[in-house]
Parts: C-alpha cells; sequence; structure tokens
C-alpha cells in the first residue's frame, strides 16, 4: 500500500493531510537553512558543512570553496542559501566605547616570526580586519596584532578575528584554551591601563618613559635605543610618539626602553606593543645648572683638553658628560637615559660643624676640626666656607669627582682640616685665640688658589672660637686669665690716662685764672682811659656850664627887672583902678560901715546855707498865753543888732527879712 492509500485508510482528512505537509516543508527548509534572517545588529558567520573540494588543508578559514567557516560575513536582512550546505551563527557586532580602546587577534594567518610578537598590519590588506578574505591574502599574520580598534562599531568575523574589549571578548567558536588565552590577554591589558589612552594632564609635569616590546633588539652594549621617526615632515616614519608601531618600526625602531618620551597629551598606543611609565619632570631651580651624565648616545672625543683627563668630557648629545649644563629650567628627561647632577651656581656655606646643615645637605657628614697647639692643648675649630661654583666649570666638578658631596667630603675636608691643623701647631692656644683675624685672612689667601685647582671660587672663611671638649675647662680658665690680665693691663691704662687728666686739669686751671687776672686787668687798663676821658669830657662840661650859667644869670637878671618893672607897674594900675572903684562903690552904698556891713552879712548868709542844724528851733517853750512870736524873733534881732551896730533902720529891716527865708531855705522847708 502506497503512503496516500495509508493516509486514506487511517482516516485522516485532507486539511490535515495538508497541515502535516506543510509543517515537513517547514521542518525541511529550516532543517535545509535555505532561509535565514540576520538581525541588524548582527552579523553571520557562516560555515560551509560539505563541498566537492573537501576540507580545507591548512587553517580553519576555507578560502577556495572547501567545507569550513567562510571568510565572508553576513549583515542584517533576509539570506537564501543552498540547502543543506551551510550553518549560519549570528554573532554580535564589535562596539568600541568613546576614548576606548580594543585589541584584535587573529586566529588564523601566517606564522609570527621567531622575534615577533605582534603580528604585523604594515599594509592596507594585513590591517582590514573587516575582510577576513582580504586579510589572509595579503599575508596577515595570527596572533595579537598590533593595530588597535578606536571607537566605533565593527562587523568583523569573530570566528577569525577575535576582539578585546574591557568589558567583553568577541569570538566564535573559541575553544576553553583559546578563551583561557584571551582571557589572560585581557587581564594583561588591564593592568598596564591598556583599553583607555595614555593621558598626561598639564598640571601634574609628568613626561612617559616609553618601552617597546617589538621590533629587533639593542645592539649589544646598548641600554636605550635611540630616536627615530622624530621628524614630522617624513610622513613614511613619524610615528608621532608611538601610535603608530609599523612607522616606528620602519624608521629603525628598536625594542626596548626608548630615549624618546611623551610630554602632555592624549596618546593611543597600543600597550602590547609598548607600555608607558609616567615620571616627574625634571625641574632646575634658579640659582642652580644641571650636569647632564648621558648614558647612550653615540662615543665622541673628549673635549676637556689635554691638560685635564679626568674622564670624558663631550658634547651634548653625546655619551658621557655633557660639556654645556642645563640652565635653570623645567625638561622632559628621560631619568633611564642619563642622571642630572644639580649643582648650585650661588653662594653656598659649608659648615665643619657637627648637627648643622646646610640646605643641600652636603655638609651633613663634617664636624669641628680637632687641632693640637704647640703647647699641647687639643681645642676644636668651628668653621664656615663659603664658596662659589662657576657654572661653566660644573661639568668639570662632576667629571672629576662624580658630585658635589664627594668633592666635599673626600677632598675638601681633609684639605681643610690639614691647613688649619698646621697652623694650630706653631701657635700657643693663647695665640691662636688672639690671632684670629690674622690666620683668617691667611686662610683665605692660601686656600682661594687650592680651591681654584678643584674649579671652585672660594669666597671667604670663617674661624668661629675654639672649643674644648665636653667637661674640659682649661680654655675655659686661660680665657677667664686673659680676661683678668686685659683688666689689669685696661687699670693701668686708665690710671695714666687719669694722671694725663689730671696734669692737663691743672694746666688748664692756671691758664684759666691767668686768663681771669688778664681779664680784670685789662678792663681796669680800659676803666682808667676810660674815667680820663669822662674826666676831661665832665671839665669841658663845667665850664661850658659855667658860661652858660653866667650867661643865663645875666639874662634872667635883666628879665627879672624887667618882669618886676612890668608887674609893678601892673599892680599899680590895678590898685589905681580898684582904690578908684572901691571908693566909687563904698560911696555908692552911703559910706564905709555900709560897705562892710553888706560884706559880713553875705559871709554869715554863705554860713547860714552850709550848716546842717536848724537855724530857728522847732519846738519853744514859753511861760505866757500868745507869746510865742515875740520870743522867736528876738534871738535873730539881737543877733543883727549885736553884728551890725548901729546901722541904717531901711538896711536892718532889709536884713530881718532876708534872716528868714536864709533859715527856710537851710531847713528844706
Amino acid at each position: 500500500m502506497d503512503f496516500l492509500g495509508f493516509l486514506n485508510g487511517s482516516g485522516l482528512t485532507q486539511p490535515a493531510i495538508w497541515i502535516a505537509a506543510a509543517v515537513a516543508c517547514a521542518i525541511l527548509l529550516r532543517i535545509s537553512n535555505v532561509f535565514r534572517y540576520i538581525p541588524n545588529n548582527q552579523v553571520g558567520i557562516v560555515e560551509k558543512l560539505w563541498a566537492m573540494k573537501g576540507s580545507i588543508e591548512d587553517g580553519f578559514i576555507a578560502l577556495n570553496g572547501e567545507a569550513g567557516y567562510e571568510p565572508e560575513v553576513l549583515r542584517g536582512g533576509l539570506h537564501v542559501m543552498f540547502p543543506f550546505m551551510y550553518r549560519i551563527h549570528r554573532s554580535d557586532l564589535v562596539t568600541v566605547g568613546q576614548g576606548k580602546i580594543a585589541y584584535v587577534f587573529a586566529r588564523d594567518g601566517a606564522a609570527l616570526e621567531p622575534s615577533q610578537v605582534l603580528g604585523a598590519n604594515d599594509t592596507e590588506d594585513k590591517s582590514d580586519f573587516q575582510d577576513a578574505r582580504r586579510f589572509l591574502l595579503g599575508g596577515g599574520q595570527k596572533g595579537p596584532q598590533r593595530k588597535i580598534l578606536r571607537e566605533g562599531t565593527y562587523a568583523i568575523n569573530t570566528t577569525q578575528f577575535a576582539v578585546i574589549t574591557d568589558e567583553r571578548v568577541y569570538g566564535h567558536a573559541l575553544s576553553e584554551r583559546e578563551r583561557g588565552v584571551l582571557e589572560s590577554m585581557q587581564l594583561t591589558i588591564t593592568e598596564r591601563w591598556g583599553f583607555a589612552p595614555v593621558v598626561l594632564a598639564a598640571d601634574h609635569d609628568l613626561v612617559g618613559i616609553v618601552t617597546v616590546h617589538d621590533g629587533p633588539s639593542l645592539p649589544p652594549g646598548e641600554i636605550i635605543a635611540p630616536e627615530v621617526g622624530i621628524e614630522l615632515r617624513d610622513a613614511a616614519t613619524f610615528h608621532n610618539n608611538f601610535q603608530e608601531p609599523e612607522k616606528f618600526l620602519s624608521a629603525g625602531g628598536y625594542r626596548g626602553r626608548q630615549l624618546q618620551v611623551i610630554v602632555e597629551g592624549t596618546w593611543y598606543i597600543n600597550r602590547l606593543f609598548a607600555t608607558v611609565e609616567a615620571v616627574p619632570k625634571t625641574v632646575i631651580p634658579v640659582g642652580n645648572v644641571g650636569v647632564v651624565i648621558f648614558y647612550t648616545g653615540p662615543r665622541t672625543d673628549d673635549v676637556s683638553g689635554e691638560q685635564y683627563r679626568h674622564g670624558e668630557l663631550v658634547l651634548n648629545g653625546s655619551r658621557g658628560v655633557w660639556k654645556d649644563p642645563l640652565l635653570p629650567g623645567k625638561y622632559a628627561f628621560n631619568t633611564y637615559a642619563g642622571k642630572i647632577e644639580v649643582i648650585p651656581t650661588v653662594n653656598f656655606i659649608l659648615k665643619w660643624m657637627r648637627g648643622e646643615v646646610g640646605a643641600m645637605k652636603l655638609d651633613e657628614n663634617l664636624s669641628e676640626i680637632s687641632l693640637i697647639t704647640k703647647d699641647a692643648f687639643e681645642p676644636t675649630l668651628p668653621l664656615s666656607v663659603v664658596m662659589h661654583i662657576d657654572y661653566k666649570k660644573a661639568p668639570m666638578i662632576i667629571q672629576r669627582f662624580g658630585d658635589v658631596k664627594k668633592l666635599v667630603e673626600q677632598t675638601l675636608d681633609p684639605m681643610v682640616s690639614a691647613f688649619f691643623k698646621n697652623i694650630a701647631q706653631k701657635m700657643t692656644l693663647i695665640e691662636l685665640l688672639q690671632n684670629r683675624a690674622a690666620i683668617q685672612e691667611e686662610a683665605e689667601h692660601d686656600m682661594k688658589a687650592r680651591f681654584e685647582s678643584y674649579s671652585l671660587d672660594l669666597q671667604e672663611v670663617l674661624i668661629g672660637t675654639p672649643r674644648a671638649a665636653p667637661g674640659d675647662h682649661t680654655i675655659e680658665n686661660i680665657l677667664i686669665q686673659l680676661r683678668s690680665r686685659q683688666i689689669a693691663r685696661e687699670q693701668i691704662e686708665t690710671y695714666q690716662e687719669q694722671e694725663k687728666a689730671a696734669v692737663q686739669e691743672r694746666a688748664l686751671n692756671e691758664a684759666k685764672a691767668t686768663a681771669a687776672a688778664q681779664t680784670a686787668l685789662t678792663q681796669s687798663l680800659i676803666q682808667v682811659k676810660v674815667n680820663e676821658n669822662e674826666g676831661a669830657a665832665a671839665l669841658a662840661r663845667a665850664q661850658k656850664d659855667a658860661e652858660t650859667r653866667k650867661v643865663t644869670a645875666a639874662a634872667v637878671g635883666e628879665q627879672s627887672r624887667l618882669e618886676g618893672q612890668g608887674e609893678a607897674d601892673r599892680v599899680l594900675a590895678v590898685g589905681t583902678a580898684n582904690a578908684q572903684a572901691t571908693k566909687l562903690s563904698v560911696d555908692a552904698y552911703g559910706g564905709p560901715e555900709y560897705r562892710l556891713a553888706e560884706q559880713n552879712f553875705a559871709k554869715f548868709a554863705d554860713a547860714l546855707t552850709r550848716i546842717n542844724q536848724p537855724l530857728v528851733p522847732q519846738f519853744l517853750m514859753s511861760g505866757g498865753q500868745g507869746q510865742e512870736g515875740n520870743s522867736a524873733g528876738l534871738i535873730p534881732t539881737a543877733m543883727l543888732s549885736s553884728m551890725f551896730g548901729q546901722m541904717m533902720p531901711g538896711a536892718l529891716e532889709k536884713l530881718k527879712d532876708e534872716a528868714p527865708k536864709a533859715a527856710r531855705r537851710t531847713n528844706g522847708q
């Protein structure tokens, strides 16, 4: 029975048959991989299951139609494949984040050279990781690649190329062993901070020392690889600070630590190709120079001269001590390629004093100089030396002694100590104390030439006071004796000066007395002369006065006579006139008696006006009725009668009338 008959016999309906046929076709299409859809964020890796050419013989990427993994990938979309010949594996697009670096590991390709560490990408074919066929046909090598991937998204066949990022490893069909190798690479890159670019910030003052891990080895005897590919105009070899390994190697670069350094900036360097060590820049302060001792470079002739053979002094850039020092400033110096000795060019002090150290610590191992005097004392001498180094002679010092500290400890210390020991042996302790200025002057003069022989400029030698060892008071006792002796000398000189002062004072007093007497004598002589002159002047004045008085008396007498004669004539005239007037007045009053009575009455009336007592009593005591008026009038009548005597009746009556009025005026009525 055929298949259709079986279906009919089993009672299946026609629709069910068609459904079963459709399902069978779908399963068949799925198994046969005729139609495959690839999302746009993925690629399809094609694996050829069988081919007429059989399997590949070398590698595992089929370039010639053999069975195996195809180099091309399928991008997003629906693809129609030959049935039962291909298997499609989907893989994510490779994504490298912003500011990140990804590393590529080629699983197939040409083998690396024995000394080669990374696969070469010196041509465009070898560096195109998105075209596996082109990479393999162009001679691309297997293993980690020199070229790195920067930011972006890449459609890469992750069967041929495993891409390592900081987040994950992109790879397809990796064995456990391969995955372990790639994870180890990822760990190594992480330890080298290789997934991020090298960033040297400007405010950190750092310089990058580069070590290259690929390329030819250094020649024997060399420790630092020379600078190559630093010319910007040479595009074929300018590697831009090791960011392009192929150009670096084309320029003749060597494996190992490089003389060239990188400075501030951001550098995308393959950390499997080169690692970077950040070290501080070399700073030479003001007042100093830097003498360079270079460990690499060409070997050139010694330029120090025939008379100076203490090592090689060479031109800058050559191996040896550079002839010209580095002036104050900041330098991106490779500290593995050489050493810089900082030499002070300002005046600095070396102190032979235990416990006192200068700023440069060149004298930290120096102490006081032990002396033995002529009289067997053993003091110690503190000492300071001010010196200067000519910056042009600084390389000679390094050439001869290696550094300034060795010069101080191995040459200057024994030389200075011997000089002062020799001086101390010729003097007693007291002479050593008293002749300090002379010793200091001698030391400056004699030691200056010795310092010049070592390319040093001695400025000044400062000697301190010799001191005894702790617990030894001999020097102190001698100093006490010297002070006592000096005090005695000073007292003697004081007394001598006081004696001289006394003698001088006596002479001064005598001179003062003589001067005082001389002054008095001179004044007396002058006074005598003055008196003589004054007497002569007085005599002349007296004679003149006598003559003046004589003339004046004659004039006065004549004047008096004339004045008397005139006065007499005037008096006579006045008297004659008064007599005539009086006579006429008396005659007018009726005679002399009346004139006299008038004058008396006037005087009496004036007296009444001047007295303060009432002329008439305010109260009268009377014996009879009606007698008051008569008694009151008795007093003035009696007074008038007594005063005027025999008057004329008319005049008397007039006086009686005037008297009461005057009395009233006097009493204020």
